[in-house]
């Protein structure tokens, strides 16, 4: 029995959005696949079938006046369920061609891994459109991001805007936490002084000329201590400097009206997002365009119900995954 709830309907925008939304296949598109074997660049060990199947993007891009991008979810969520009913709708309205990846195993397995599909997906969004692409990733999704980039500096021409929505970049408590047992291979890695994030925090944190943006909160509840989260080099924006007294959860930033127009400020100008770009009277905003209380609400059960199922179902070690022999440098 799947023991996952579905993601909720979102009304008309996420019908739209599901009926547009085809899984991308690289070889219909593309002719071969990419593979991001650039010279003095690790080799990616996924077979690029399974890649393929990961990456969702539209039957076409037809919107060559913004820059295309693409979504990474975070701990035990999917690409529907994290983004499907809200951010994928919402920059689909705004004009915005998008894609997303599934992490494997629900992004509970080695991020290493992991991250070769990100990799692989703005390779070929790349080659498809032929445009820098704008990347956005929630919670451990930034995390995918951050090392794609860093270890495989060929993408770091492809990418124009990173904005990490919370980013766990120095490692959480909570990892630390659910570890003191066996646990998931990721939760080892974002625990605070894992090797992974030595390897990942080493050196430049912003590598090659994309521009950065990292969003946090101070009311969210997996992100603790909330220091974790600003990234050397980035604009670093707590929402709460932009609307004192603001409470905008871990889930919250899949939804909240503020983290969203500050997402797509920095979509759409040079450079980092602004603060000062945004209307008077944002702060009034509650959640993102097309989304209402009741989607929020229902979306963010059915987060808590899948993490809960995940974190009973997943496969558990005793410590984490060694580095890859290219991260030991």
């Amino acid at each position: 029995m799947n023991r996952h709830r579905n993601p909720p309907p979102a009304g008309r925008r996420v019908r739209a959005f599901g009926a547009a939304l085809v899984t991308l296949v690289v070889t219909a598109l593309l002719g071969p696949a990419s593979t991001a074997s650039a010279a003095g660049e690790p080799p990616l060990n996924t077979p690029v079938a399974t890649l393929d199947a990961a990456l969702h993007c539209p039957s076409s891009f037809t919107h060559p006046d913004h820059e295309p991008v693409l979504l990474v979810h975070g701990t035990t969520s999917t690409y529907s369920e994290t983004w499907g009913w809200g951010y994928a709708p919402a920059l689909r309205d705004a004009g915005y061609d998008v894609c997303g990846v599934d992490l494997p195993d629900r992004s509970m397995g080695d991020i290493q891994d992991s991250s070769e599909y990100v990799v692989h997906a703005i390779d070929t969004i790349y080659a498809a459109t032929g445009h820098k692409v704008g990347v956005i990733g929630h919670s451990q999704g930034n995390m995918q991001l951050r090392w794609a980039l860093k270890w495989w500096p060929g993408l770091q021409n492809k990418v124009d805007d990173m904005v990490n929505l919370a980013n766990p970049g120095h490692g959480i408590a909570g990892g630390d936490l659910f570890c003191v047992i066996p646990c998931a291979p990721a939760l080892h890695q974002f625990s605070i002084g894992s090797n992974f994030l030595a390897a990942l925090n080493r050196g430049d944190e912003t590598p090659g000329p994309a521009s950065y943006t990292n969003l946090y909160s101070y009311t969210d509840e997996a992100i603790v201590p909330a220091t974790t989260a600003p990234v050397d080099g980035a604009k670093n924006i707590a929402i709460q400097s932009v609307c004192p007294g603001r409470v905008v959860t871990h889930v919250g930033f899949l939804y909240d009206a503020v983290a969203f127009r500050l997402v797509v400020d920095a979509l759409s100008h040079p450079g980092a997002a602004d603060p000062g770009r945004l209307p008077l009277g944002k702060c009034l905003e509650v959640n993102l365009p097309g989304v209402s209380v009741a989607d929020a609400s229902v979306a963010s059960g059915v987060v808590a119900a899948n993490f809960s199922a995940t974190l009973l179902s997943s496969s558990k070690v005793w410590s984490e995954p060694a580095l890859k022999p290219y991260a030991l440098s």
